[in-house]
């Protein structure tokens, strides 16, 4: 069974269904790049399956380039990174055409947990004398100084307008005949997901000579957001105790992540009493949640979902009518600051490893006294000495990256009067 994702991904920009304007930029750049007048690396980031890795593909034969993929989750160290990409990136492709370096994941290289990986991929697009693509869902995930070295191409969310053309035209090939209505319901529950709307349609129509609404009514849809606003009702508003349970089961989030979800809305519901009886169940919840992670017993989170299913016995009275949930502030806190805290540990690790204390005394005790003795005087010597990206130099310092990075990238201290350098270094080497 081939998978029709692959076997009906567009071969050229032509067939890019949705994001007009992001495949004309895509192709502007690959313009530049033969024309030579500007050759930097570009980031396609956008939601996933807006279709960003096909355009890429596509453009590639458009071009006649050779295409060599890296996946960044897969080759995270600096070793990696040279091995798979770095040759290509000097290297004519077939026939003497240009080869481009496909990056995928992008936004999964984090500079304390990649092993150098991180800074050889922005070595890498720097010096690169053939065309460079990174694919991330997240460009914020990626460190600044990366994003400011690529031309950024956006990719936004596919219009159910143009996913149905796309339904419509593979069900033709698979000699599938289809009511509209059919078609349109599955654009519309994907919610601008392409690649998710061609997998449902395979899913209710491969080996079918016909395809109704009602076969698309059973699927039930993709839609993961509307069970766990279920899963809400149910706790807070429900009589069926034994119903939540297996909807706790049942729902596509972990049990870390449903009390999160039952934190942030549980004030929207209930008042008083009520609301301060079931936070005494959420933190008994909480309580074998971390013995979970503390044991890596995960038969603990049985009694987890008991204690969050519990809420429901906090309540007084009936909960009728609709109420807007949201998703958990801190999720989005976390999103806004991961890129902060890999940073932040990343340095950490390596003060550590030099000072031979631990990254929890790094960053407690001697980041406060860093940022202050960093200054312009000193700051390429603490580079030097503990390799410090822009990034990192940049955290510690609260310079601007771009400053950073001139510290970083000048490779050789500041000039110092002698008796400020003595003081310097002797400083430095206390930590």
């Amino acid at each position: 069974m081939s998978d029709w994702t692959e076997k009906y991904r567009p071969d050229t920009l032509a067939d890019v269904r949705g994001n007009n304007k992001s495949v004309k930029q895509l192709r502007e750049w690959a313009e530049d790049w033969e024309s030579g007048e500007e050759r930097e690396p570009a980031l396609v980031h956008g939601e996933p399956g807006v279709g960003k890795t096909s355009a890429v593909h596509a453009l590639a034969n458009d071009m006649g380039w050779t295409v060599v993929e890296m996946n960044a989750s897969d080759a995270r160290t600096a070793d990696a990174v040279e091995e798979v990409a770095g040759e290509a990136t000097r290297s004519a492709g077939l026939g003497g055409g240009r080869t481009v370096v496909v990056m995928d994941e992008a936004d999964n290289l984090h500079g304390n947990a990649d092993r150098g990986g991180a800074k050889a991929v922005t070595q890498m697009v720097k010096s690169a004398s053939q065309p460079v693509v990174l694919i991330a869902n997240d460009p914020y995930e990626m460190s600044r100084s990366l994003r400011n070295a690529c031309r950024e191409i956006e990719f936004r969310d596919v219009s159910a307008r143009s996913i149905v053309p796309v339904l419509r035209d593979i069900c033709r090939e698979e000699g599938v005949e289809f009511e509209k209505e059919a078609l349109k319901r599955i654009a519309e529950e994907n919610s601008g997901d392409l690649r998710g709307a061609v997998n449902d349609l395979q899913a209710v129509a491969e080996g079918r000579d016909s395809l109704v609404v009602e076969d698309v009514a059973a699927t039930g849809g993709r839609d993961t957001t509307a069970d766990i606003f279920e899963f809400l009702d149910t706790v807070f508003k429900g009589d069926d105790l034994a119903g939540a349970l297996r909807e706790a089961r049942d729902v596509d989030e972990s049990p870390d992540d449903l009390i999160h979800w039952l934190d942030e809305n549980m004030p929207k519901v209930y008042a008083g009493d009520e609301l301060a009886d079931g936070y005494e169940r959420l933190s008994r919840a909480d309580v074998f949640l971390g013995r979970t992670r503390a044991t890596q017993n995960y038969s603990l989170w049985r009694y987890a979902n008991d204690n969050m299913v519990g809420v429901q016995a906090a309540r007084r009275g009936d909960k009728g009518g609709w109420t807007r949930y949201s998703p958990p502030s801190t999720f989005r806190r976390l999103g806004r600051t991961r890129g902060e805290r890999e940073t932040r540990d990343a340095a950490a690790r390596k003060i550590g490893e030099a000072s031979g204390a631990s990254m929890a005394t790094v960053r407690d005790d001697f980041f406060p006294y860093l940022a202050v003795l960093l200054d312009e005087e000193n700051a390429a010597h603490a580079a030097l000495s503990f390799e410090l990206e822009a990034d990192e130099l940049a955290y510690l310092t609260g310079w601007d990256e771009s400053r950073a990075e001139d510290v970083v990238e000048g490779g050789e201290p500041v000039e110092v009067e002698e008796d400020d350098e003595n003081e310097s270094q002797s400083t430095l080497s206390s930590f």
